[in-house]
């Protein structure tokens, strides 16, 4: 391995020969904040696979669409997801007490922001002019309303065993031993918008393996979404037919979709609930689909939704006296690509249906909520030791208060919740802006082990919320005009046994990132990740597992710099060692170098990494962001040993007509094959492509 990091270090120190540094358009500060945000955010997803569909949809809403600040709202603001509650309020008040805005500098007279503050939402927001408020009307509409229209086509190009040719009886004997379609994946989409009033939108895809406009699918995609979206209409604040998302409070008691864990940032700790959202991604498991509206006056809001979707089962034959179907799990994957897959699609109800009242003022909010999930089925889930306590039933409640105030430069917020048929849980915290030059951030949380989180998405270190306890206690620091440094520890306890720890076991987590950034051009940063928290040791004596300290340590650093005006190369080396109670040690290491290429005056612009990496096993993997078509991802785990590349093209065809075009590959030598049962590809290559079109109306 030695081979390889002197390598790494010399792709980064080919860095510092570059000079003649230039400011950056906002369209590439744009990108670099998207980029930015999805990169830290992957630090609490790490099994790579979130959808950061909304994130990147509300950024480029913004950037094609700015905020006018002396014309928005806290709800907005908090949409945005740039700004924290306490520089929200801040902002506020100031235009309250000093009229508008006239130039962005005059943010920085405000307390809680500074210079980086002001870069960060330049993009996104415009203060000045356009002050009449966007009106639902017709003619408006048409004049002002923005269509989008995606095509996406992808596939990998090497054949896996999957989609090979099998003789008719072998498959006859077997006929899950191939997709029944082909290897292609194909994505369509269309919304149109119009400012933050109105969404329509329709979404379907095909996964790979899965049939089209035939046999199985003779609708043609697998997957169909479609909503329509409108707020601020008078008493109704928010109102949405078809998929959506329903978000509240600290998202304890429910929260469908998405949200992110601790990251660098301290504010991030608490959650900014937008009730009611539209859906329009792909995946299957993270929306409702029905309908909800929310009511708003005299300072209380009143929203309720209802939900009613078939989803898959697994099926385990059908009741000997009422025939009615057993089922035992509900899987979340979404595909149908052979038989037994298809058995199960669509074949359970899944209801929920609910509400959340509440009282606020920009300081404070007080809300209850309460939600109720049935499952049209007959749900046997199989109960371990681990889950006898948690596991959810046919029928199923929750109901919580959340509360959030605002004091000067203090935020408190919280939520507790209880299940009608078993515990409770809560979680409470506090973020405090003591210097413009330091903030604190604290959660406590106590989730029983017999509560049971029907949809819940609350800040802890377990995959649900329950059977936990735990204490965080984060810092943001200042150190100088270009030195911030942000440190947090996360202490928890697991009172009862859970996923692969078959003991009761404690923990904690360890952050620390020092960033230097002495202009615009540069920045840099080293960052530090520790995890400790009990696993099985397996193949112990007579079959018990006994539980050991399971470490992972992460070390990165990052360089990125802005050579010209067009031309942005970044590079990274990264270390991580794993260690499962007194086994070897496991290490890994990657390291990449990134070129990114944009001209305005230019109709083509192109992004091209090339990493090479070592891992002693999966354990040591290491996750990195790549940069993909708009709304599509490519999080991959960096695995084994051997080098990987990718470049990604953008063609403007013309005025509102974009064509991305990303080939990726990755080599492995050590090892003939990669992936196993039907996704093996019998060599040491996988290849992809992507293509997609958009088009603007």
């Amino acid at each position: 391995m030695n081979s390889l990091v002197k390598c790494a270090f010399s792709m980064l120190l080919l860095f510092f020969g570059y000079f003649d540094l230039r400011a950056q358009e906002l369209e590439d500060e744009k990108r670099s904040i998207i980029e930015q945000r999805v990169d830290f955010l992957l630090d609490v997803n790490e099994g790579g696979n979130a959808d950061f569909t909304t994130l990147f949809e509300q950024l480029q809403f913004y950037y094609d669409r700015p905020i006018n600040l002396n014309r928005t709202s806290q709800a907005e603001l908090e949409n945005l997801g740039l700004l924290n509650s306490i520089q929200i309020n801040n902002l506020l008040e100031h235009i309250e007490k000093n009229d508008n805005l006239i130039t962005f500098e005059e943010l920085q007279t405000i307390e809680g922001f500074n210079l980086e503050d002001i870069r960060l939402i330049q993009p996104f927001t415009k203060v000045g002019g356009d002050l009449d408020q966007a009106r639902l009307n017709f003619k408006t509409l048409l004049k002002e309303g923005q269509a989008q229209y995606f095509l996406r086509y992808s596939r990998i190009l090497e054949e896996q065993e999957g989609f090979k040719p099998i003789d008719a009886k072998e498959l006859a004997e077997n006929p899950n031993a191939r997709y029944l379609g082909n290897a292609d994946r194909i994505f369509n989409r269309f919304r149109f918008q119009y400012a933050n009033k109105l969404s329509l939108g329709f979404t379907a895809e095909k996964d790979p393996g899965e049939e089209f406009f035939k046999g199985s699918q003779k609708n043609g995609f697998d997957f169909y979404s479609a909503h329509i979206f409108a707020q601020d209409i008078g008493i109704v604040k928010q109102v949405v037919l078809g998929d959506f998302q329903a978000q509240f409070g600290q998202g304890l008691t429910f929260w469908s979709g998405l949200a992110f864990g601790r990251t660098p940032s301290v504010f991030s700790l608490k959650r900014n609930a937008p009730k009611l959202r539209p859906y329009s991604s792909v995946q299957e498991d993270l929306f409702l689909r029905g309908g909800g509206i929310t009511l708003t006056k005299f300072n209380f809001d009143l929203t309720l939704f209802y939900s009613s979707q078939g989803v898959d089962g697994n099926e385990d034959g059908r009741d000997s006296l009422t025939n009615e179907l057993i089922v035992t799990s509900l899987p979340q994957d979404g595909f149908h690509r052979t038989p037994t897959e298809l058995e199960g699609k669509n074949n359970v109800m899944n209801r929920f249906f609910g509400g959340h009242l509440s009282y606020s003022k920009r300081n404070f909010s007080l809300g209850l909520t309460a939600v109720q999930n049935e499952i049209d089925a007959d749900f046997r889930p199989r109960i371990q030791l681990r889950n006898q306590f948690s596991a959810l039933d046919e029928s199923n409640t929750n109901y919580g208060l959340d509360f959030n105030y605002l004091y000067k430069n203090l935020n408190l917020f919280g939520e507790a919740s209880s299940s009608i048929d078993g515990g409770n849980a809560y979680t409470v915290g506090a973020l405090v802006v003591i210097d413009p030059r330091l903030s604190i951030g604290i959660q406590q949380r106590n989730f029983d082990r017999d509560f049971k989180p029907i949809q819940s998405n609350a800040i802890g270190e377990g995959s649900v919320n329950s059977n936990e306890q735990g204490t965080f206690f984060g810092i943001e620091a200042k150190i100088s005009d270009h030195i911030n440094l942000s440190t947090y520890a996360d202490r928890f306890a697991f009172k009862w046994l859970r996923f692969q720890t078959d003991a009761p076991s404690q923990g904690y987590r360890y952050f620390s990132q020092l960033t230097y950034k002495p202009s615009r051009q540069l920045e840099s940063y080293f960052r530090y990740r520790r995890r400790n928290r009990g696993g099985n040791m397996p193949g112990t004596a007579e079959g018990i597992d006994n539980v050991v300290e399971e470490v992972q340590d992460n070390y990165r650093l990052n360089f990125s710099y802005q050579i010209t005006s067009t031309i942005k190369i970044s590079s990274r080396i990264e270390y991580t060692n794993y260690r499962l109670g007194e086994a070897s040690r496991e290490e890994g290491i990657l390291a990449y170098q990134d070129i990114h290429y944009k001209k305005l005056s230019f109709p083509l612009s192109f992004s091209l990494r090339y990493a090479i990496f070592e891992t002693d096993s999966y354990n040591s993997r290491i996750y990195a962001y790549e940069n993909d078509v708009l709304y599509a991802f490519s999080i991959p785990a960096y695995n084994g040993r051997g080098s990987r590349f990718y470049v990604l093209t953008k063609y403007r065809i013309r005025r509102g007509v974009d064509l991305w075009i990303r080939y990726a590959q990755t080599y492995l030598s050590d090892r003939n094959t990669i992936g196993s049962g039907k996704e093996l590809i019998d060599t040491n290559r996988r290849s992809d492509i992507k293509l997609q079109l958009r088009i603007k109306f």
